[in-house]
């Protein structure tokens, strides 16, 4: 299993880095073995990955952007 969660600011307030991290950290169940964050603005995508098929560095998940180590 993965997980997958997000924020999205309707009132155009940029999204909380912390908060979107805690959040994704909470899915680190669904799939500890890779996770990363997107974050434009006032959107905020977080996602966790469990390696089942693809265990090498080249099944990362596209969605990512700078200073992941959060």
């Amino acid at each position: 299993m993965c997980g997958i969660t997000g924020i999205w600011r309707l009132d155009g307030q940029l999204v909380d880095r912390e908060t979107l991290v805690s959040m994704r950290n909470q899915l680190s169940h669904r799939g500890p073995d890779d996770s990363g964050v997107y974050l434009d603005s006032n959107l905020g995508l977080g996602h966790t990955r469990l390696s089942i098929i693809d265990l090498s560095s080249s099944g990362h998940q596209p969605m990512g952007n700078e200073n992941e180590d959060l």
